[in-house]
């Protein structure tokens, strides 16, 4: 090499030296840490909740800039004002309280206006006040105010079958209860027992949640045979009232586990008679659910969800006969998606039924007759998606509903609300506007608040009318001009071809504050692939949590939505079935390379991914399955093998029963093929998703000779790692993606 060559070689590596170590510095790691507080009550006029009282009046709170306002909307006067002076309550507070109370952030809770709006009843912790709004003279009120109590619950806990209580029958006179594992009657006058079953045993039992008819002539019973137990186990290592550790337990059914089989049993009073109901409708039971008398007693309904979810059933029982019939039926080469858009509503006196369903190929509303099952027509159509039901209006037969995917030009992801009839005639548009909407509903449904905004929009609310759609009154319009000042960044909205070439894929992009056209940036994605919904941000937001601060310290951080999520059509989320190591990937690494290619500063090169959950199990199988495009992944709290995870999330995807694309879909099994710089965060006390997950990935990783990072949080449930994960993982991605030695934590983090 010449002497010219060597130094042009020493000034380049110089150059690269100097803009690597522009980022990733002590001085982008303070800014990452201020950024939250930064960010922090810089946007203003951006009410988060609207109370409609039954007077036509409506009052929220607002943060103006100078203090917490409290305004009433007067909606047929079109106007809003005041609603009280928070200096003269503060004043008042203060001196009932005997401490000072600031006006500016008044700690009231529970806010009620009394008749005309001249008197306010309000908590503050636990006292109630009243509040004379002439005077504003405060009353406390006796009894006070008690929280509800927090109920700790755990969502895997097995149901006990046995533990309810006696139940009354309606008219009073008898009760049914269960009593060597057999349903039992006692008369309330006369205390005389009747036994009405005989075979129940331990081992298939009658459960305690039966169910009178209305007329109180007969009783549905469903016998029980238990399915299995199945219990993950922890170590608690660093307790906070002992010593020494405390093994930890819970209930658990993972996916291919035998489950309850529950069979629905009448029973005539009067005549002490069993009327047997056969099983063969619902026999491969993963759950019957939602069990209903007629209001006539002639029978009674419930839902049947057959294991592997690809059967959806509503039936009807006869009382009389013990026949069983189909009034609904849903069926699906993949799944039928129980968990998240099943919905059922019955019109009683009509004998309809509204239901939900993909079979179009997108998710919408059909009317059916409840008493032949014919669907008498289908409510919604279209290609999108209805997203939720807000209102069934049985005597105006209307339908209020929320839809997205509606306008060609717009997002297909954001929310619009909707009106239509049963009869699928009379569709309108409540909101149109080029946001995500949230409305808020007058209690007689003529009027309503929309408030909308968009990553890149700041809130807008507005007053409308139901019947015209018409804007009666601008509530507020956000001002973010100091947001601005702090030279804070709109997150872009992209768009992309996804795998087949003509599937729109859309996501954010997230720039620092520092951002510099000239400077190269490695790319991170902020990934949950989780099929039940989407994920990317719609909302306006001054700071997102788990991208505007690794996007400090110097890298432009992405959330993308891929096939196989959700609330696009049937088809966009099938790729999903028996396929999660899928991800969306090949969309997701399009996305990316279309983003870089208008955007050179974006370094494709330098690809890192982080996640939880799902999210941990997709950051894993980045390395896993493709370490073609990414280099860096942190995956937290992951599911790394649907084997081991919970049942009912993982057979909704993956299926029943349990076939070998389980395994074919593991980060564990397939470990031996990662590529890359992995670090694993697990809390010890996980018990959504099982540690041994993350362990046993280890595991498979240390067998494969793999190089990895393992960090275990003690005392730590499921989680990205608390304040602890984050310090790991951003100076994982600093160190692996940047090239830079993080600084020390007592430089970053001294107060």
């Amino acid at each position: 090499m010449g002497k010219t060559s060597k130094i042009i070689s020493v000034i380049l590596t110089l150059s690269c030296c100097l803009t690597a170590h522009s980022q990733g510095t002590l001085k982008e790691y303070k800014r990452a840490n201020a950024v939250d507080s930064l960010f922090k009550n810089k946007v203003f006029n951006t009410p988060k909740e609207f109370h409609w009282l039954e007077d036509g009046y409506l009052w929220y709170s607002n943060n103006n800039g100078k203090e917490k306002e409290f305004l009433l909307v007067d909606a047929k006067g079109e106007k809003q004002f005041t609603a009280f002076n928070p200096n003269q309550l503060a004043a008042s507070l203060s001196k009932n309280m005997g401490k000072e109370i600031n006006f500016n952030d008044l700690p009231i809770d529970n806010l009620e206006f009394g008749k005309n709006h001249e008197t306010l009843l309000f908590t503050i912790d636990t006292i109630k006040f009243s509040c004379d709004l002439k005077n504003y003279q405060l009353s406390r009120i006796k009894g006070g105010y008690k929280k509800p109590a927090k109920k700790d619950e755990y969502w895997g806990d097995n149901f006990d079958e046995l533990g309810n209580k006696p139940v009354g029958s309606p008219d009073s006179l008898n009760i049914a209860f269960i009593k060597n594992y057999n349903l039992y009657i006692r008369n309330k006058k006369t205390k005389a027992e009747i036994q009405l079953s005989y075979d129940g045993s331990k081992g298939f039992y009658y459960s305690s949640y039966m169910q009178w008819s209305p007329d109180s002539r007969k009783i549905m019973a469903y016998k029980v045979r238990p399915g299995e137990e199945h219990k993950i186990y922890f170590v608690e290592s660093s307790p906070k009232d002992q010593l020494q550790p405390k093994l930890q337990t819970r209930d658990y059914l993972k996916p291919g586990d035998q489950l309850p089989f529950k069979s629905p049993q009448v029973f005539d009073v009067a005549a002490k008679k069993q009327i047997s109901v056969t099983t063969d409708l619902f026999q491969q039971q993963y759950d019957i659910s939602g069990i209903e008398w007629n209001d006539n007693s002639s029978g009674f309904t419930f839902e049947y969800n057959q294991r592997g979810h690809q059967v959806y059933r509503v039936l009807e029982v006869n009382a009389t006969t013990g026949k069983v019939k189909v009034i609904i039926e849903e069926t699906s080469p993949t799944f039928v998606e129980y968990s998240g858009k099943r919905y059922r509503y019955n019109i009683k006196k009509n004998n309809e039924i509204i239901w939900a369903s993909e079979r179009d190929g997108w998710n919408h509303l059909y009317l059916y007759d409840a008493v032949t099952g014919k669907v008498k027509n289908q409510i919604t159509k279209g290609n999108w998606p209805v997203r939720g039901i807000i209102k069934i209006d049985e005597e105006k037969r209307q339908v209020y509903f929320t839809a997205s995917g509606l306008d060609s030009n717009q997002d297909p992801y954001l929310l619009h609300y909707c009106q239509i009839d049963f009869e699928g005639k009379n569709f309108k548009r409540l909101t149109t506007g080029n946001g995500n909407h949230k409305v808020t509903f007058s209690p007689d449904y003529k009027y309503y608040v929309d408030q909308y905004s968009r990553v890149d929009l700041p809130p807008v609310t507005l007053l409308k009318r139901t019947d015209t759609q018409k804007t009666v009154l601008e509530m507020q319009q956000a001002d973010i001009s100091a947001l601005k000042q702090t030279g804070w960044i709109t997150p872009e909205v992209f768009t992309a071809k996804g795998r087949d070439g003509k599937t729109d894929i859309w996501g954010v992009i997230v720039r620092p504050t520092t951002f510099d056209p000239d400077r190269k940036y490695p790319i991170i994605e902020y990934i949950y692939a989780g099929p039940q919904d989407s994920f990317v941000p719609k909302n306006f937001q001054p700071y997102y949590w788990a991208m505007s601060s690794l996007a400090e310290l110097g890298f432009i951080v992405v959330q993308i939505d891929g096939m196989g999520t959700s609330n696009r059509s049937k088809a966009f989320q099938d790729v999903c079935w028996k396929n999660l190591k899928d991800g969306g990937f090949p969309d997701r690494k399009l996305w990316m390379k279309a983003a870089a290619a208008k955007y050179p500063y974006m370094n494709i090169d330098k690809v890192g991914i982080h996640g939880t959950s799902a999210g941990g199990q997709n950051a894993g199988a980045a390395l896993v399955f493709n370490s073609d495009f990414y280099d860096v992944a942190v995956a937290s709290c992951g599911c790394h093998d649907n084997r081991m995870d919970k049942m009912w999330w993982n057979e909704q995807w993956m299926g029943y029963p349990i076939g070998p694309e389980y395994e074919a879909c593991s980060n564990t099994a397939n470990a031996a093929q990662l590529k890359g710089n992995l670090m694993l965060i697990l809390g010890e006390l996980d018990d959504n998703v099982d540690p041994a997950s993350t362990m046993q990935f280890a595991n498979a990783l240390i067998k494969a000779n793999k190089n990895f990072e393992l960090v275990t949080v003690p005392g730590m449930g499921h989680s990205a790692g608390g304040d602890f994960g984050e310090r790991k993982r951003r100076d994982y991605f600093v160190q692996h993606l940047l090239g830079v030695t993080p600084p020390s934590w007592d430089e970053i983090y001294k107060k």
